[in-house]
């Protein structure tokens, strides 16, 4: 993959690619691996059910991915940065395929896409160190603030801009975004007990927070500020 982006872009990646480039090829693999392996370690247990950690798990990140994705693919269409580009191309087509995978789990399972419980519900015992407020009546919109969702006019505030400008608006937004992550793949690890999902989760955490120290660094590199 590095031979690939240092030629497209005619320089020798920066030591803080390296360090990305090692972090998605590892979860990459595992990711791979356990594509094609779907629950093929416990096929002798029981599905996860419909209130499962799992289940809440796969519908609320679909969610969260879908909006990754529109982002990334937003900028990587106008950004005239090539760290940017690179960067939303590699969120845009990692959460696109992880996507699919939450879906393909629900079929497998014989469950509904969507469940009836408020967005995170299904963290409600876990210790994430989250500011978690589905317990306490909050709106969807609340709780979608919570997940690090931008809003539709942060989004159309994104479009409107460019260059530079524009860029440091989708790092903020994606730092966020990732940060909102973090704990629902922790609630994960804490409740679930499916192999793969947990592997999943374990690939989220470590590839999210490596973008994210990544992102921070490229809105040092273009002096974002706000």
């Amino acid at each position: 993959m590095s031979d690939v982006r240092g030629t497209r872009t005619g320089r020798t990646l920066p030591p803080w690619w390296a360090v990305l480039l090692v972090a998605l090829a590892v979860a990459g693999l595992a990711f791979a691996i356990g594509r094609f392996s779907t629950f093929g370690a416990s096929g002798a247990g029981a599905a996860p059910g419909n209130e499962s950690p799992e289940a809440g798990f796969a519908r609320d990140m679909q969610i969260h991915h879908a909006q990754a994705v529109e982002m990334s693919m937003d900028i990587y269409r106008t950004t005239a940065n090539d760290d940017v580009r690179v960067l939303a191309y590699d969120i845009a087509t990692a959460q696109s395929s992880q996507r699919g995978e939450f879906y393909d789990w629900l079929v497998k399972w014989h469950l509904p896409q969507r469940g009836d419980q408020p967005l995170m519900a299904w963290m409600t015992a876990a210790d994430t160190g989250h500011d978690h407020t589905a317990a306490a009546g909050a709106s969807e919109a609340d709780l979608l603030t919570e997940m690090g969702m931008a809003s539709e006019a942060e989004l159309e505030r994104m479009r409107s801009q460019t260059g530079t400008e524009a860029d440091c608006t989708y790092l903020a937004l994606m730092i966020r975004h990732h940060q909102g992550a973090l704990p629902m793949a922790q609630a994960l690890l804490e409740l679930g007990s499916e192999p793969r999902a947990l592997q999943v989760a374990r690939g989220v955490v470590a590839t999210q927070s490596a973008e994210i120290d990544l992102m921070t660094s490229l809105q040092q590199r273009l002096s974002c500020t706000g």
